[in-house]
């Protein structure tokens, strides 16, 4: 049988309970002035059995697209990296894990003193494995396993920026029973939060209730997305009500339709 080789990328993963690695935390945040350096560690676990693992740590740039998937680039590329910034141990950059180990690696930032006007930037560091091992899929072929995880990193200025997201469209798909809304993130800081939908009919105030969406931008971002109302089954007028968590009682963006389904 051909033997294939799989790269997985931001994934902690344990195939046949033989091969993996975990990091942690999956995402690291430093705050500091240009000049000032600020350190933080990240731990890195073999959590296979039976096989030593090899690994090496690079990083690289990232970005979300409309959909919150994330693009990945080579270290530099974006004018928001702060790839450049970031120093490891050396004795870091190539090291070995037994069955069971783990290792924390010591990660410093430092904003250079004429840094840019952004006041966020971020990067990612990879943990790749170097040794690819044996092993068989859920259907018995074989295959080389070679795991490859990602800590994304973010720096902010201490300075105090107010975050602002602002929906730009909301619609409902009649045909595919979807709600179509698109915001972006004004701020220049990155902006997590939820989404929070509750549909109403106008005629016999029965309610429907979303599961919030959990969402994660950057600054400038412009997001799509796709809420599902799939129990919506009454023909009749409806009300909209989306809410836009990203913080305090001060940071929601609010959102309403009307339609009629029938």
């Amino acid at each position: 049988m051909n033997k294939i080789t799989l790269l997985f990328l931001f994934l902690m993963i344990q195939i046949s309970a033989q091969t993996g690695i975990s990091v942690s935390p999956p995402r690291v945040y430093f705050e500091s002035a240009a000049g000032s350096s600020t350190t933080q560690k990240i731990t890195v676990t073999n959590v296979s059995t039976k096989n030593t693992l090899d690994l090496s740590v690079s990083l690289g740039d990232w970005d979300y697209d409309e959909k919150g998937e994330n693009m990945m680039y080579a270290a530099g590329t974006l004018k928001n990296s702060c790839a450049s910034w970031i120093t490891i141990n050396k004795n870091d950059n190539y090291f070995s894990l037994a069955p069971g180990e783990r290792k924390d690696l010591e990660v410093t930032i430092t904003p250079p003193a004429n840094q840019d006007k952004l006041a966020a930037h971020t990067a990612v560091l990879f943990v790749s494995q170097m040794n690819p091992v044996d092993d068989v899929d859920n259907k018995g072929a074989k295959i080389k396993v070679s795991i490859r995880s990602g800590i994304k990193i973010f720096h902010r200025t201490p300075d105090i920026i107010k975050r602002k997201v602002e929906i730009q469209d909301l619609k409902f798909d009649s045909a595919k029973k979807i709600l179509n809304l698109t915001f972006e993130n004004q701020s220049e800081l990155w902006t997590d939060g939820k989404i929070i939908t509750d549909i109403i009919n106008t005629s016999t105030g029965k309610k429907i209730t979303i599961d919030p969406i959990i969402f994660y931008t950057l600054p400038g971002n412009i997001r799509k997305v796709s809420i599902p109302v799939q129990n919506l089954t009454e023909k009749g007028s409806y009300n909209v009500s989306v809410m836009i968590d990203y913080g305090d009682n001060e940071t929601l963006e609010m959102g309403e339709l009307n339609f009629n389904y029938e």
